[in-house]
């Protein structure tokens, strides 16, 4: 069992909760974050904490020259689509030229399993759905660009070195743990500017086409609780290594809400009316994105335990109100 694990990205989102599980079970966490989107208060309390980038040379040499780091996962990156198309460049320099920083260096630091949080938007606009990982690659953006270059990467590395890794493409995370949730600046996600309507932040939530091939016009998503995903990635670094090797897992439930179908639950939920507005399509956003999650069933033993549409939206609703100004005091 790995026990000493580095968690790049450990003040974000899914970051610090991850790093919360790891606590949890047991497992040593150091958080290397430059604190450039992330929350030093995000990070939970028992973790160690470098600040820094992942291309931060002297931050890997503090964190690779202490204690032995048996694993890492990999969440420093940058991941706002419409950013990425306006400066391609920023996207590359961190997502993959810094990466491979962070990765030469754990290979000198002898590290063998390397978890890497990779998209669903390396797919661009899928043939079929549910998607499942062999479906033809086509991002649509230089963000998911990144991403499957990186993935690249890290199949190049298992071939070269004794590295086994798991790039987990997550679908759309959402929800909160009970101390830790979404706060973006800018926040791009659904589902907190939906609830950002109800808590008065906000006059209406944009409902961005009304016209998909889907059931009520309204683009679909497969929405996965933070919760869930960061217990995929506690389970991703107990693979049996066998030497090294590189897979890809789907990080979704299977099932697709809608845009209109989550406004309409977070109206309920909330009590609130969460007025909204029909805006035309945004360019690159595909109709529907739907996991087919059986690889990660069959290969990590897991299943998605709070992934309704009710409980996700229920668990961000109450941070949300807990937090009304997310991690600023």
């Amino acid at each position: 069992m790995t026990t000493r694990v580095l968690v790049t990205g450990g003040a974000g989102y899914i970051g610090s909760i991850v790093t919360e599980q790891l606590i949890a079970r047991n497992r040593q966490a150091v958080v290397l974050d430059d604190l450039s989107t992330g929350h030093r208060a995000a990070i939970p309390e028992g973790a160690q904490f470098v600040r820094g980038g992942i291309g931060d040379r002297a931050a890997l040499k503090e964190i690779f020259g202490g204690p032995p780091i048996d694993a890492i996962v990999h969440l420093a990156a940058f991941a706002l689509v419409e950013e990425s198309v306006a400066n391609p460049d920023k996207y590359r320099a961190n997502n993959v030229v810094a990466a491979r920083v962070l990765l030469d260096a754990a290979v000198a630091a002898g590290v063998r399993r390397f978890v890497f949080s990779s998209s669903c938007t390396v797919y661009g606009v899928p043939r079929a759905v549910p998607i499942p990982e062999d479906a033809p690659m086509a991002p649509m953006s230089p963000y998911g660009e990144t991403k499957l270059e990186f993935e690249r990467v890290l199949g190049e590395y298992a071939a070269r070195h004794t590295l086994s890794s798991v790039s987990l493409r997550y679908f759309n995370a959402a929800g909160a743990s009970d101390e830790r949730g979404e706060d973006h600046d800018p926040e791009s996600h659904l589902i907190p500017n939906v609830l950002a309507v109800a808590l008065g932040k906000r006059a209406a939530v944009d409902i961005f086409g009304i016209d998909y091939p889907t059931p009520d016009g309204t683009a679909v998503r497969d929405y996965i609780h933070v919760d869930d995903l960061a217990d995929a990635h506690v389970r991703a670094l107990d693979i049996p290594p066998n030497g090294g090797g590189a897979i890809a897992l789907n990080l979704g439930t299977g099932q697709g809400s809608s845009v209109r179908q989550v406004v309409d639950m977070a109206r309920r939920i909330t009590g609130h009316a969460i007025p909204s507005t029909d805006r035309p399509r945004r360019a690159g956003d595909p109709p529907a994105l739907v996991a087919a999650p059986q690889r990660a069933a069959a290969v990590l033993g897991w299943r998605p335990r709070r992934s309704s549409l009710d409980e996700i939206l229920g668990s961000a609703w109450r941070w949300h109100r807990a937090h009304p100004r997310g991690y600023r005091t």
